[in-house]
């Protein structure tokens, strides 16, 4: 049976003897070809080989053709910002000044931006390995492209103007259809609606906002007949079950998500789900061994291994070693195997130490906001940028840092302060959100009541 095959049979909900695989090596896959992130993000010949390789050493039963949230933004009137080891961010935001909704005559057609790179590299892979691997088109989701146009000001929008939210998502949503077409039509065999800042609202905004839009758009997927994954990274724990309301054939969650709990609701739906190697604890920063044992202990912990995909939790680092991903691939193809392999397995904790602020001694609040990496998680990248505003307009009234979850020493950090839930804002080493961005006005007032106390007691 093909790779392929084992994982349109978990998507169809029937057992599976092997685990499929899927690794979600963005721009990780320039990296084995000696590419950097831009490369493989504008020139379709270096992405080709970058896939291919990615095939070639880690044998996965499917694959994403490029995982970047910013080429219909880009499109749009967004500016970029590129990296050499990640996707590019959002520098500019054409709707920040202006509450308006774009006309239909400027959805993303097939000549546009790098559309075209990214569907020349799915005809090209469908021709090479597609009989035996299936491709997943990422699409960005509707209310992580809102963002994308509006800013941050969109999370003030769901408090102060619900119809003109609902007219934005409306046209986003019809922009990751029109992508999924073509996607479609050059051979992907699954649809991954990818939108991180999912996890960033409450439910109920979920199901005022996004039940709709998302409804629609996975029958639209039906239509055109291909599979559907709902991709959201961060804890979008509260969510899972309004997300698998909305009808997909599988969801996709982060480290930040207990999967076993995630996967008796998904069960109940009739949803597969997939995840969630974690990133840099484990896929950037861990040996062999350790990678290993978290896919075993990840089989381990569901009551049963059917309607499940093992991938990484989001876009793995452009740095990820690639034994480890190696390592991934031996244990989802050979899992007992590995589990023999591993009997004398012991894992070796790092002493590596950090030391916090002295809260109790600040002369002003401090405000930190613990981010996997603002850079290049789009969730992490708006929970960083309502942080940054909110000190811009504070200024030296408070003191802010910023910590990503890629160096061993902030992993460590986020350990000893006990944070669970990234992206996170701590305010003198006290949480106040976790996976929630705060509107600006919210987050000013949690701030001034700070400030205020600060003031009083000196």
């Amino acid at each position: 049976m093909s790779g392929k095959q084992v994982l349109f049979d978990a998507l169809r909900h029937r057992h599976t003897d092997q685990i499929p695989w899927v690794p979600f090596a963005g721009v990780h896959a320039g990296k084995l070809v000696g590419k950097d992130a831009t490369e493989v993000l504008t020139d379709a010949d270096a992405l080709f080989e970058a896939l291919l390789a990615v095939n070639r050493l880690y044998k996965p039963h499917g694959q994403p053709i490029a995982f970047d949230l910013q080429i219909e933004a880009e499109i749009l009137g967004c500016e970029l910002a590129w990296s050499k080891e990640g996707p590019p961010s959002v520098k500019t935001h054409p709707l920040a000044d202006t509450m308006t909704v774009p006309c239909r005559c400027t959805l993303p057609r097939e000549t546009d931006g790098r559309v075209p790179l990214v569907l020349e590299a799915t005809r090209r892979m469908k021709e090479a390995v597609g009989a035996d691997t299936a491709l997943y088109g990422l699409v960005c989701g509707p209310f992580t492209l809102a963002s994308h146009l509006r800013g941050n000001d969109l999370f003030m929008d769901l408090y102060d103007d619900e119809d003109y939210v609902r007219e934005l998502l409306d046209y986003c949503t019809e922009c990751a259809k029109m992508m999924s077409r073509y996607y479609a039509e050059a051979g992907a065999d699954v649809i991954a609606v990818v939108d991180p800042l999912v996890s960033q609202i409450s439910r109920d905004h979920f199901e005022t906002f996004l039940t709709r839009p998302f409804t629609e758009y996975f029958e639209y997927l039906r239509e055109l007949k291909v599979f559907s994954s709902f991709f959201v990274c961060g804890d979008v724990s509260r969510n899972v079950e309004s997300m698998c309301q909305t009808k997909p054939d599988s969801i996709s969650v982060d480290e930040n998500v207990d999967l076993p709990a995630a996967k008796r609701i998904t069960d109940r739906y009739g949803v597969t789900i997939g995840g969630n190697i974690p990133l840099t604890s484990v896929l950037l920063h861990g040996t062999q061994q350790d990678v290993m044992k978290c896919v075993l202990d990840l089989a381990d912990e569901l009551e049963n291994k059917d309607n499940f995909i093992l991938a990484p939790g989001c876009d793995m680092p452009y740095a990820v070693p690639v034994e480890n991903g190696i390592a991934v691939s031996q244990a989802a193809l050979h899992l007992e195997e590995t589990r023999k392999m591993l009997r004398n397995y012991v894992a070796v904790e790092e002493d590596i130490q950090v030391e916090l602020p002295d809260y109790a001694g600040l002369q002003k609040p401090l405000l930190e906001c613990f981010t996997l990496d603002s850079a290049t998680c789009a969730a992490c990248g708006y929970m960083a940028g309502a942080a940054e505003a909110a000190k811009a307009r504070l200024g030296d009234q408070i003191d802010y840092a910023e910590y990503k979850f890629t160096t061993k020493q902030n992993i460590a950090r986020c350990k000893k302060l006990g944070v669970k839930n990234l992206p996170s804002l701590y305010l003198n080493g006290e949480l106040i959100y976790s996976s929630l961005i705060p509107s600006p006005a919210e987050l000013d007032r949690v701030l001034g009541v700070s400030v205020q106390a600060f003031s009083t007691a000196q």
